[in-house]
């Protein structure tokens, strides 16, 4: 029976992305900005389930080695596996789908934030096992037409953390933007 973790006052989630049906050959592109958004938007890390281009892979680790982390990559054989070993400690796992209960107009978000303090969001390709369904402690709408998992990813994320991720600094990072309402400015952070 899987622990419940119960998130603090001030504690912050620890939160990871499962993306799940990664076609080689056509889904780099899409596969790479689950990643960039989950890192971008609060995530403590991303895992890929089944086979995957390392091209991807390295992609994100490039980002991260220059804008900055921690930040995890991680490939796992099964979605499976990797749902059971997250519930077995402790966590929970939302699944991101036009069919679940809309974020909007529901209290589903609420009651992810009070089940715990560990979250997997799983993001699917064009078709994920209808098993997902089962294993997910949540199916979450961001809307319920058709649309992208990145998008959604980036929706969902952005309600779980109530816009903080926006402002996070990595200390680690070698460059950073200055924000400025028209030019770029970057810097370079020599340590």
């Amino acid at each position: 029976m899987a622990k419940s973790v119960h998130l603090e006052a001030g504690e912050e989630p620890i939160v990871v992305v499962l993306r799940v049906g990664h076609r080689p050959g056509r889904d780099k592109r899409i596969s790479t900005h689950v990643g960039l958004v989950a890192r971008a938007f609060g995530a403590q890390g991303v895992i890929f389930a089944g086979e995957i281009e390392e091209t991807v892979i390295k992609s994100i680790q490039r980002v991260v080695e220059t804008w900055g982390g921690p930040f995890f990559v991680k490939i796992v054989r099964s979605y499976r596996e990797a749902i059971n070993q997250w519930k077995e400690e402790g966590g929970i796992v939302v699944h991101l789908t036009m069919y679940g209960e809309n974020i909007v107009g529901s209290n589903v978000l609420e009651r992810i934030k009070r089940r715990g303090r560990k979250v997997m969001v799983v993001v699917g390709a064009e078709k994920v096992p209808a098993e997902l369904y089962e294993l997910a402690d949540f199916n979450v709408a961001i809307g319920n037409q058709p649309h992208s998992e990145v998008g959604a990813l980036a929706v969902f994320l952005d309600r779980f953390f109530g816009g903080a991720e926006l402002l996070k600094e990595y200390l680690d990072a070698k460059i950073r933007i200055i924000p400025s309402p028209r030019s770029k400015i970057v810097e370079r952070i020599h340590r």
